[in-house]
């Protein structure tokens, strides 16, 4: 197709603001619609769960560079309204005040949202965006006793971590053997329980939560466990892990299967891409559909689909194949893991009882896929670094081993 003269992105997320940063860096003279549900100018999620959560940081620091200035794009804002509908015969996005916007090249950045307790009293939380921060901020400012946290997962280890910090009773339950052991394997899992505990928080794994009980005054009083034991608690945070924002794309031909589904260079449907938290992709790196909630990923992919989309309809674009980096800040330990995780883990730098090691992953056929770090923040670098060149285990092994 020719250039497109208006693009709409849906999603005031940060991989929709690089999206929209990088068509303005391919001199794209067009109009750029920006689509966001909640109020906010474009923010940074990670640290609401850890420095905007301990008060050392208030919200104007959260902002994204490019959206201190949100006149510098010449973009067309629309926030506080959700997109409601897709037409892709029409080429329009439906909103939910009624109007609609006409597109000749969408990009979906629509992210997920926290799965919750389906019905639960006040003083129960979710932390997926910063209206989500600033409610458990508040509660934790008013000094609880005892937080109690649903889900061992990263968010919920990060919320424990820092509530603990905060000097703050903390129990944490994961209803599965480990913590992470859908994202880790079952070792780097009770590493990370062992570092909780070491820091006081009761970690209680492989047990699942019953009901949620409110007291007298109507809030949160405990937490009954599937083992008949309950859990005290002021504060109860809930960490089990997001659904794709996919819920207004049923019937418009989208593909829609744990996010939106996309060839291997994100294209959803003529003219339609997808990049972030909300897209699942097919990365040739792996050989498989892949939906990667991380934050490289949605700066490096919001850059890959903004270019595509002026690239459609020309010459044939290389995939996106990336090898996924994540980190997760805890105590005082820094977490980072390049590639993928595979069945067979090795630790070939340090040790897991001392909580500072690296530790190398392979699939069943042999091949290095990824490298958990912890507290070695140059063989992380290095490690995604090999990953990318596609180095071998053994290579690995003689760079990353001491």
């Amino acid at each position: 197709m020719s250039e497109p003269k208006q693009i709409v992105i849906v999603g005031a997320s940060l991989a929709g603001l690089q999206a929209a940063q990088t068509l303005r860096r391919a001199s794209f003279e067009g109009s750029i619609v920006l689509i966001g549900d909640e109020p906010h100018f474009p923010y940074d999620r990670p640290p609401l769960s850890k420095q905007f959560l301990a008060g050392a940081w208030e919200e104007e620091k959260l902002r994204l560079r490019a959206a201190v200035n949100p006149s510098e794009l010449g973009l067309d804002w629309m926030l506080g309204v959700a997109a409601t509908g897709l037409d892709l015969d029409l080429r329009t996005v439906a909103l939910g005040d009624g109007r609609t916007v006409t597109y000749d090249g969408l990009i979906l950045a629509c992210g997920a949202h926290a799965r919750s307790l389906a019905d639960h009293p006040p003083g129960v939380f979710t932390l997926r965006g910063l209206d989500d921060a600033r409610a458990l901020r508040s509660a934790l400012d008013t000094g609880p006793a005892r937080v109690c946290v649903i889900g061992a997962g990263f968010i919920g280890a990060e919320v424990a971590a820092t509530a603990r910090e905060r000097g703050l009773d903390v129990t944490m339950i994961e209803a599965a053997a480990a913590p992470l052991v859908r994202v880790l394997d079952a070792g780097a899992g009770l590493a990370i329980a062992e570092l909780h505990r070491r820091h006081g928080v009761d970690v209680r794994l492989g047990v699942g939560v019953n009901e949620v009980q409110a007291g007298a005054d109507g809030r949160v009083e405990r937490v009954l466990l599937a083992d008949g034991s309950a859990v005290e608690a002021d504060v109860v945070v809930v960490g089990i892990g997001v659904v794709p924002n996919t819920g207004w794309l049923e019937g418009s031909g989208v593909s829609i299967d744990n996010g939106v589904v996309c060839d291997s260079t994100c294209l959803a449907a003529p003219n339609v891409v997808a990049c972030g938290d909300v897209a699942r992709w097919n990365n040739p790196r792996y050989g498989r559909l892949t939906r990667v909630e991380q934050w490289d990923n949605a700066v490096d992919q919001g850059a890959y689909v903004a270019r595509r989309l002026l690239e459609e309809g020309g010459v044939d674009p290389e995939p996106f194949a990336p090898v996924p980096w994540f980190w997760s800040d805890q105590y005082d330990r820094k977490i980072q893991l390049a590639g993928v995780t595979g069945p067979n883990a090795e630790v070939v730098n340090g040790s897991l009882d001392e909580q500072r090691f690296v530790q190398l992953y392979a699939d069943d056929s042999g091949r290095f896929v990824g490298a958990l770090a912890w507290n070695r923040p140059r063989q992380a670098i290095q490690a995604r670094q090999l990953l990318e060149q596609e180095a071998g285990l053994d290579e690995a092994r003689a760079a990353l081993g001491g």
